[in-house]
């Protein structure tokens, strides 16, 4: 069976993007055969050529048409190119096709983001969860692999054929493995809930956004933590959570999460879900945009077409505006014209966090109530459960109990009953902010 995680390290590749557009409109190549190289480059390839198309609709033999496929297999052999990756989802039948009419090996988008995360795969999970896309990403293709055997057996009594043999047994293995993945992963995933469920107490907040838009930098920059960070796709597989404390003393747990990207595998979204289980329970997500970039609106709804995947589009979300230490300033101001409410930022020279950290803790406010209480002197886990989960307006002392006025959140005040705490006086709840609005642009 070809290998899902391919190799294409140090090897010469031949990028490929064909553009499906209708009613005569068009776009430009430039920016997906960019993304292309970048992907390209992750996986370790060495890209020596570009080619585009323009079509009404795939061509069913070779997704290009037959003119394209014969000048593809001249650029493959005037450049040397090992490998021609296409950005766009080629059948079985394509990909047999294109291999033969070009005489090299091709890959889709798809594999090459498998091959991708496979490189960077390092915890169980992550190994796991990879190996369950690649098995259902290769089983449509378990034909294709055997058909070269199918026709060894003749006559009219004769059985099947060595390459039906294999199939059936190699469809049999590949479903077996893919069960107990799920099960395995069911089990990961159960246990994640459970771990993010103890953090009921703490307002938690998860980093979302395109690949490479700065995340584990911005993660870094609100928690001091250090750890490295890569100018590469898919740095970040495994979901880290670390607290951010603001200049004010509030706290939050924030998690950094693996990046999205266009046309993400389905199957990879599936399998990663216990991975996102973070950005699932989270309270607030902060989409991470990079404004240097030129395709930054149209990663914006790429994300927002992910979180519709896994039931987070309709969740809380700041739009967060970052790199512009890197950004042409009129790409910016266009930007924040068509998300007024986004919060502008460079995480890398720590600029705007100041900004973030204020709409955050406006936040937060809005979700607490004032309270009036009376805490007994005794009470000293109260007392100083209090002090660490709400913010203390007024306290003044009795000869037997505090009378405390406090802002505090509904999770946090439910604890706080188990400690022993009488509610005298609450306030309404403020109703929700319009910067969490999720905005989509138009493409």
């Amino acid at each position: 069976m070809k290998d899902a995680i391919l190799t294409v390290q140090n090897k010469k590749a031949l990028l490929v993007d064909v553009l499906i557009h209708s009613k005569g409109k068009s776009r430009d190549n430039t920016n997906s055969l960019d993304e292309l190289s970048l992907l390209a480059e992750t996986a370790g390839a060495i890209v020596v050529g570009r080619a585009s198309q323009n079509r009404e609709k795939p061509g069913n033999a070779w997704y290009v048409g037959k003119g394209k496929a014969e000048e593809l297999a001249g650029l493959a052999r005037e450049t040397g190119a090992e490998f021609v990756i296409f950005d766009n989802d080629l059948s079985p039948a394509q990909i047999r096709n294109l291999e033969e009419a070009v005489g090299v090996s091709v890959i889709d988008r798809a594999e090459l983001i498998l091959a991708i995360f496979g490189t960077h795969a390092r915890t169980t999970q992550a190994k796991l969860q990879l190996e369950l896309a690649q098995l259902e990403y290769n089983l449509p293709r378990l034909k294709h692999l055997w058909g070269h055997l199918s026709r060894l057996a003749g006559g009219v009594r004769a059985m099947r054929g060595p390459g039906e043999k294999q199939l059936e047994v190699d469809r049999r293995l590949a479903f077996n493995r893919i069960t107990t993945l799920k099960r395995e992963l069911k089990k990961i995933q159960a246990r994640r809930e459970k771990e993010v469920a103890t953090r009921s107490e703490d307002f938690t907040v998860a980093l979302v956004g395109y690949t490479n838009a700065g995340k584990s930098t911005l993660m870094n920059c609100l928690t001091g933590l250090d750890q490295m960070v890569e100018n590469k796709l898919f740095s970040t597989l495994d979901t880290k959570t670390h607290i951010w404390e603001f200049a004010s003393g509030q706290k939050v747990l924030l998690s950094d999460t693996v990046g999205f990207i266009r046309n993400l595998p389905h199957n990879l979204v599936e399998s990663f879900h216990a991975t996102l289980e973070e950005v699932r329970q989270a309270d607030l997500l902060l989409h991470i945009v990079d404004v240097s970039s030129q395709d930054a609106e149209s990663q914006i709804n790429a994300v927002n077409t992910v979180l519709d995947e896994i039931d987070c589009g309709n969740k809380d979300i700041i739009i967060v505006l970052n790199k512009i230490d890197r950004a042409d300033r009129i790409e910016v101001e266009i930007l924040r014209r068509k998300f007024p409410e986004a919060v502008v930022i460079s995480a890398l020279k720590a600029l705007g966090i100041e900004e973030l950290e204020e709409r955050l803790e406006k936040i937060i406010s809005a979700r607490q109530m004032v309270l009036t209480v009376k805490v007994p002197m005794e009470n000293g886990r109260l007392l100083a459960y209090l002090h660490q989960h709400g913010i203390i307006l007024d306290k003044t002392a009795t000869d037997s109990y505090y009378k405390i006025r406090l802002r505090i959140g509904r999770r946090d005040l439910f604890k706080a009953k188990e400690l022993g705490l009488t509610v005298k006086k609450t306030a309404t709840k403020a109703p929700r902010h319009k910067e969490l609005r999720r905005d989509r642009v138009s493409e």
